[in-house]
């Protein structure tokens, strides 16, 4: 995947993960027992070829054929997927995509997301992987699934810590100046323009401090933090 080619202005990776080696194993289950089932069927089978033996005989080699080729075919495709699997988390995005021919992707934006399941097998916590479902605004249909990723518990820390950094930004474009414009109402009393003056100080405050961790983490450059300090400061 061509990540640096799909990022927007401003937009930078923050955490890059993959699938785990164990990943084509773990997502065969299904695919091994139908194997396991091929060898039943097989062993069942006996050497007749005429009357109603010969005709169960067929029918089970029908059988075997199919939960052969299927159990085959599903074991490729998650190869494939393995191999091409990688997952990015931006400081606006939650980036994914996996497969060669059928390609699967997924595109969420931070602030689009509602909520970040991890599933960790004890042989998981073992060897360094889990699944992970996101969920978003629109709930089940626009969930995402990610399974056997490396390093699942950093990524889903990673992308919080993004998401929270996305909404102290976007909360800091939304503080409203303090002070009304001049007009030709009467003048507001004395107490209660103070108390407006002090609740607003104290969120830029807070905003000022939330920035501040975004910018010793890297989620913003020191130069956008000083532009958005100097933006807020001039409004109290």
């Amino acid at each position: 995947m061509d990540v640096e080619a799909s990022l927007v202005t401003g937009e930078k990776v923050v955490f890059k993960s993959t699938k785990h080696w164990i990943a084509p194993l773990a997502d065969s289950k299904w695919a091994i027992l139908e194997l396991i089932a091929a060898i039943v069927i097989a062993w069942l089978q006996t050497s007749d070829t005429t009357g109603i033996m010969g005709f169960v005989n067929r029918v089970l080699g029908l059988v075997n054929i199919f939960l052969v080729l299927s159990a085959l075919g599903w074991i490729v495709f998650n190869i494939i997927a393995w191999r091409t699997a990688e997952y990015y988390v931006t400081n606006r995005r939650v980036l994914g995509t996996e497969g060669l021919i059928r390609r699967r992707s997924t595109d969420s934006l931070l602030t689009s997301i509602s909520d970040a399941r991890t599933s960790v097998s004890f042989v998981g916590r073992s060897l360094g992987y889990g699944n992970i479902r996101i969920l978003t605004a629109s709930g089940d249909p626009g969930a995402d699934t990610f399974t056997a990723m490396r390093d699942v518990e950093a990524f889903k820390k990673n992308m919080i810590e993004q998401k929270a950094g996305a909404g102290a930004l976007a909360e800091a474009r939304a503080v409203a100046p303090a002070a009304a414009p001049a007009g030709g109402g009467a003048a507001p009393a004395a107490a209660p323009a103070a108390a407006a003056g002090s609740s607003a100080s104290a969120d830029a405050m807070k905003t000022l401090g939330e920035l501040a961790k975004l910018r010793d983490s890297g989620a913003i450059t020191a130069e956008e933090y000083e532009a958005k300090k100097t933006e807020i400061l001039s409004r109290i």
